[in-house]
């Protein structure tokens, strides 16, 4: 009886603490405040546990949305995320890799180029970590996992173990968070309740499961997101990343405008104006029509033949020349047409895929 006296009083306590953050984030324009990186750590992990009561969990989706967090309250929710969340690691000799954060909701609108930018990369020696989850609220877009699986590797259904394997053998490891961040997963049916993004998605745009030194590249859409980014990841030490405004908020360049992108390393603060009209790689981004029709455009393009030809080549060409495999822009579309042209991209997508047929 003492004992489940002691549970009810700690169930109560945790509901306590956490109507003390509603109270703050929820109380309107003029009385409401933030709250400590401290307080939203553990506001996070309550909720994560389920600690908080459903109806508490979506009143602080809801609330945070709409008042918007501060960056100490992203970088002390991300604080939660990277002590219970998965991790990657590189081996010693291993290049840093780059970790590409879009958003988790998918793609509506354009036709994803990142997955073979991806493999260009991975050709090239240029670790690649990708992260996403099942089709989603409230965008429910094709998926990152959908796009792989249909052109042969499957990238769901193995262990946190055997996606660091992966990624030591091959330089490529992609966290499925319905596999590898289960608590996170299960927050999901909130998103759909609620119907709107919530501060969830923010966060999902700037965590990465890998410990250590990387290149972190994250999507945005409006300026004060890119701001209020750029000031979470300096609060969590990140020294290097970049922002892109690319298509539907993901890390894919346009082809058919300028894209402004922002990069950080250390100190020092660079904005890139990125025309691809410059490097006459120009022209009209592909639209989304359905798995079907994408598939049959990559495959073409691994033929060197098709209309994703120009945005792959332009993609490939700028993250290779980000990562410092290339001294230029120029250069790198060089590399990465060649690359495509010379078949070393599909290849690296049959060996991804012999080894996946191993596990």
């Amino acid at each position: 009886m003492i004992k489940e006296d002691m549970n009810i009083n700690t169930a109560n306590s945790e509901i306590e603490r956490f109507k003390n953050y509603l109270r703050k984030i929820g109380s309107g324009e003029n009385t409401g405040q933030s709250i400590s990186r401290k307080e939203a750590a553990d506001a996070m992990y309550l909720m994560l546990t389920e600690k908080a009561t459903p109806a508490q969990i979506g009143a602080f989706m809801i609330a945070h949305r709409i008042r918007r967090p501060e960056p100490a309250e992203l970088a002390g929710m991300l604080d939660t995320y990277l002590a219970l969340g998965p991790r990657i690691q590189s081996e010693k000799a291993q290049k840093r890799p780059i970790c590409f954060c879009m958003p988790f909701d998918g793609r509506i609108k354009t036709s994803p180029i990142y997955p073979i930018t991806t493999l260009i990369l991975i050709s090239e020696g240029q670790p690649v970590i990708l992260q996403g989850g099942k089709r989603m609220p409230v965008k429910y877009g094709v998926t990152t996992q959908e796009l792989f699986n249909e052109l042969g590797l499957s990238l769901i259904d193995l262990n946190i173990q055997a996606v660091q394997e992966g990624y030591n053998k091959n330089g490529f490891a992609f966290i499925y968070q319905t596999d590898h961040f289960k608590i996170a997963d299960q927050l999901i049916k909130y998103r759909d309740e609620i119907g709107k993004r919530p501060t969830l998605a923010s966060m999902e745009l700037l965590w990465t499961a890998h410990q250590g030194d990387h290149l972190l590249i994250s999507g945005f859409v409006h300026p004060p997101t890119e701001e209020r980014a750029s000031q979470t990841l300096k609060l969590l030490n990140e020294e290097n990343f970049i922002f892109i405004k690319g298509l539907e908020g993901g890390i894919d360049l346009p082809i058919t405008r300028t894209c402004i992108t922002s990069e950080i390393k250390g100190c020092l603060f660079n904005r890139h104006k990125l025309r691809p009209k410059a490097y006459n790689c120009h022209g009209k981004d592909l639209e989304w029509n359905n798995l079907i029709d994408w598939k049959e455009n990559v495959l073409k393009a691994l033929q060197y033949e098709g209309p994703l030809i120009k945005p792959i080549i332009w993609n490939a060409g700028v993250y290779l020349w980000f990562a410092g495999i290339t001294p230029t822009i120029e250069s790198g579309i060089e590399k990465a047409n060649n690359n495509l042209k010379s078949g070393a991209t599909k290849a690296t997508l049959m060996k991804l895929i012999q080894w996946r047929q191993t596990k």
